[in-house]
C-alpha cells in the first residue's frame, strides 16, 4: 500500500487552520456571562456585527461549559459530546473557528476538531502514535491511552478527552490534548523521513486504511485538495512535505492546549 499525506486526513488537518494552527495572543475578553441571548443566536446567520459573534462565542462556550458542568445527567453529556455527529461542524464553526486560541470558545473549538479527527481517522493515528512515542516516554501516561492504541482506543481516548473537559479539570482535558497532539505529529515526521528517503510506495509500516475522506471537517475536501492529494502520493518529497506540514499545525495546537492549560488554572481562559 501507498503512503501519502490524504491517508491522514490531510485535508481537515489544513482546512482546519482556525482549529490546528497557533495565532497572537493578548485579546480583551468579555465577562463571563451566566446564559446565551437567542436572539444573537438568531442574528449570526443574518451577518450579525463581528463584535457580536465575538461576544457571542464566549457566551456560548461558557454557558455550555457551565451547563455540562451543574449536570448530573449523562444524556447531556452523550449530547454536548456528539454535537458534530449530530448537528455538523457548522453549527460550532459559526460560534467558535474565529476565536483566538488563548480563550475558552477558541480551546472548545480545537478540543472538537481534534476529536473529529481522530474518529475520522482512527486507524492511521492509530498507526502514527506507535511511531511517534518512543519505548520511554509519559504521553501515553498523560493523554490517558496504551503504548500501542488500536484504532477502537483511538475512538475512546477522543471521547475521553473531549467529555474531560466538560465534567473533570478543563486544564487536565487540555493537557491530554497537547500529549496527543505532540506525539501525533512526532509520528508524522517520522513518517515524513521516510517517504522522503525510501518513497511512499515502500513506506508501508505506517500505511492503514483510510475511512471516508475526512476533508470535511470544516470547509474543505473541495476536488482541488483531492487532486493535491493525489499528486503528493506519486512524488515522495510532495508527500514528505505535506506531512511535515501536518506535524506542524499539530505541534502549533498543542502549544496552544498547553498555553490554554495555564490560562484555566489561572483563572484566565475566558
Amino acid at each position: 500500500m501507498s503512503t501519502s499525506a490524504s491517508r491522514y486526513g490531510s485535508g481537515s488537518v489544513r482546512s482546519s487552520r482556525e482549529g490546528f494552527i497557533a495565532s497572537g495572543t493578548g485579546s480583551s475578553r468579555p465577562a463571563r456571562p451566566a446564559q446565551v441571548d437567542p436572539a444573537i443566536v438568531e442574528g449570526l446567520s443574518g451577518g450579525a456585527d463581528p463584535q457580536e459573534i465575538d461576544e457571542m462565542s464566549h457566551v456560548s462556550a461558557a454557558a455550555l461549559l457551565d451547563r455540562v458542568h451543574h449536570s448530573e445527567d449523562p444524556e447531556i453529556v452523550r449530547r454536548v459530546l456528539t454535537i458534530v455527529d449530530t448537528e455538523g461542524v457548522d453549527i460550532i464553526a459559526e460560534l467558535w473557528s474565529r476565536s483566538q486560541p488563548d480563550s475558552l470558545p477558541g480551546m472548545l473549538w480545537r478540543l472538537y476538531m481534534l476529536r473529529t479527527w481522530m474518529n475520522r481517522n482512527q486507524e492511521s493515528v492509530s498507526q502514527l502514535w506507535r511511531m511517534g512515542e518512543p519505548v520511554a516516554t509519559s504521553a501515553s501516561a498523560v493523554a490517558g491511552i496504551d503504548q500501542a492504541p488500536s484504532a477502537e482506543d483511538i475512538a475512546r481516548t477522543a471521547d475521553s478527552i473531549l467529555s474531560g473537559a466538560f465534567t473533570g479539570d478543563f486544564a487536565v482535558a487540555l493537557e491530554r490534548a497537547a500529549a496527543f497532539t505532540d506525539m501525533t505529529a512526532a509520528g508524522l515526521r517520522v513518517e515524513a523521513k521516510r517517504v522522503a528517503h525510501h518513497g511512499a510506495a515502500t513506506s508501508s509500516s505506517a500505511t492503514a486504511e483510510s475511512g471516508p475522506d475526512a476533508g470535511s471537517i470544516s470547509h474543505s475536501g473541495d476536488a482541488r485538495s483531492n487532486a493535491a492529494s493525489r499528486k503528493a502520493a506519486r512524488d515522495p518529497q510532495t508527500a514528505a512535505a505535506r506531512l511535515m506540514h501536518m506535524a506542524g499545525n499539530l505541534t502549533a495546537t498543542s502549544s496552544d492546549f498547553l498555553h490554554g492549560a495555564r490560562l484555566w488554572r489561572q483563572g484566565k481562559l475566558e
